[in-house]
């Protein structure tokens, strides 16, 4: 056999073993794809455990699941498969899911898959908190769409205290009070002062919403002398909520000099539920 020969047999050989590679490929996907149909279509199995199995299963495939777990869970009649494909993508954990998780949250009518998708976009960290904002700022959705967003923002907290300080600087109430509550762990773990002024600001904010979330998070954090005045002089404020939040925030930080103007407070205090508060500050700040 001539050169020219030899040369045109391994070209056709070669071809053959493309061709089969590429068909053998071809199978493999063909294969991949139908075992992911019959893993989504095990997460509408009304057994927990066996959801749980083929969610496990999904999170090992990774990436290559996404497109099917996407369209259960935006297109799914079945409202325990919509469920489980939100939880299912929090295991897959690939960011690129998180606009779709986005779009449960906000537009699916069941609350669980809603708390499911909230689930899911909280463990994205950074990458998650622009589009939780988009959501915050939006006057579209309920009370608790906005208040699982905010939930999420507060999850990511201390992952992300860079973006979350950004977000406390914003002119939109709702993205404000969100941000200034994420902002504890990252404040108690670092004593970051710019986020301390940040937090210093929101409490005397024009918006309401602002003043009570950071009167609430200065509570919650270690004593910082320079809150305390503002704390006090909160007592007298003409918001029965900004009153009864500082109340509350002085008797975590067991404020002992709180003691006399919150007696004071009493003798004047109209609204009910904000005297019982009083009371019982007075009464847990006057016990040794």
């Amino acid at each position: 056999m001539d050169n020219y020969s030899k040369s045109k047999l391994s070209t056709e050989e070669q071809k053959s073993k493309t061709q089969s590679g590429k068909q053998n490929i071809s199978s493999k996907n063909k294969s991949i794809q139908d075992d992911i149909k019959l893993l989504i279509k095990g997460l509408n199995d009304e057994n927990g455990l066996v959801r749980r199995s083929h969610a496990e299963a999904l999170a090992q495939v990774g990436t290559a699941a996404l497109p099917e777990l996407i369209n259960a869970l935006l297109n799914s009649k079945n409202v325990i498969q919509r469920r489980a494909a939100a939880k299912t993508l929090k295991l897959v954990g690939d960011p690129a899911a998180l606009p779709h998780l986005i779009k449960a949250l906000t537009n699916d009518s069941d609350s669980v898959v809603q708390f499911s998708a909230a689930g899911a976009i909280a463990i994205f960290g950074e990458a998650a908190v622009n589009h939780l904002i988009i959501v915050l700022e939006s006057q579209e959705y309920t009370e608790m769409q906005y208040g699982l967003a905010a939930w999420c923002l507060e999850f990511i907290g201390s992952k992300a205290p860079n973006a979350i300080k950004i977000a406390a600087k914003s002119k939109n109430t709702n993205v404000k009070s969100a941000a200034i509550s994420a902002l504890e762990e990252h404040i108690r773990q670092s004593q970051d002062q710019e986020a301390i002024q940040l937090v210093k600001s929101a409490i005397n904010d024009t918006a309401e919403n602002v003043q009570i979330e950071a009167i609430k998070l200065v509570g919650k954090l270690y004593r910082i002398n320079s809150f305390i005045p503002t704390l006090i002089s909160k007592l007298k404020n003409n918001s029965a909520d900004i009153r009864k939040t500082s109340v509350l925030s002085l008797m975590q930080l067991n404020i002992y000099e709180a003691i006399r103007p919150l007696k004071e407070l009493l003798q004047i205090e109209q609204d009910k539920s904000v005297r019982k508060i009083i009371k019982l500050a007075i009464k847990k700040l006057t016990t040794k």
